[in-house]
């Protein structure tokens, strides 16, 4: 599938989520960056401890397939992304959700801050339906 047009660190957060892979994910962040998943819970602070949250949650799942981008608006140095995500859990359990996030870039171009917007309990009762 071909991605919308976004700034490179938004596009890489998006590909690293569907390559699994923690590290390039937590990298597409800023060093001080912050990661609201989902807004109304308590922030990531740091790229170090978004990696560590991000490689913590991936085991859950066999596959992860990760987050798609369906739609992008940049404005500035802004970016609010519509996207569905995808996964199966360990027990075979096929796992679909979707929201918006809004990222703001710093002057290096690296996300300085994410703000996911889906519904939690949505995806929960799948994991527990």
């Amino acid at each position: 599938m071909t991605m919308p047009a976004m700034p490179a660190a938004v596009t890489r957060f998006f590909t690293a989520s569907q390559s699994g892979d923690a590290d390039a994910w937590a990298g597409s962040f800023a060093a001080d960056g912050v990661f609201h998943d989902p807004v109304g819970e308590p922030p990531i602070v740091g790229r170090a401890a978004i990696g560590e949250f991000i490689a913590s949650v991936l085991p859950n799942f066999s596959p992860f397939l990760g987050l798609t981008p369906r739609e992008a608006h940049t404005v500035g140095n802004r970016v609010a992304v519509a996207w569905s995500g995808a996964a199966v859990s360990l027990s075979g359990v096929p796992v679909n959700w979707s929201g918006i996030n809004v990222y703001e870039l710093d002057d290096a171009g690296l996300i300085r801050e994410a703000r996911a917007y889906f519904n939690r309990a949505i995806f929960q009762a799948q994991l527990n339906g």
